[in-house]
């Protein structure tokens, strides 16, 4: 784990077929000097300040990810996401639920947990 110099952090699960390439996109290159010079929009070329300090993390692959996944959300079961949850959310819309932090299936009824 890396520690945190520069104040409160976010951890996130993304998921999507292609979160992995996705999120690395937006982030863009690692080498802050690099990102601002070949992908200036990008979330590193825009507010990186350093190589260490460069505002974002992104898993590089699935493995990374499963392992990351693990230290920040100990909790989680990826297995029970991917039969339970990930099911539901492709039903229709969905809608954030602040008090859990997540997203959920907005009901037939209207927005509320599925």
């Amino acid at each position: 784990m890396a520690q945190n110099l520069g104040g409160p952090i976010r951890a996130y699960i993304l998921a999507h077929k292609d979160a992995i390439q996705l999120w690395r996109s937006l982030m863009g290159p690692t080498r802050v000097f690099r990102a601002r010079h070949v992908a200036p929009d990008t979330i590193r070329g825009s507010f990186g300040l350093t190589d260490t300090r460069n505002t974002t993390h992104g898993s590089d692959s699935v493995v990374s990810a499963s392992r990351e996944i693990a230290a920040f959300f100990p909790d989680f079961s990826e297995r029970r996401w991917y039969e339970e949850e990930e099911p539901q959310l492709r039903c229709g819309p969905v809608r954030y639920s602040p008090e859990g932090g997540i997203h959920c299936a907005a009901g037939p009824g209207g927005p509320g947990p599925a």
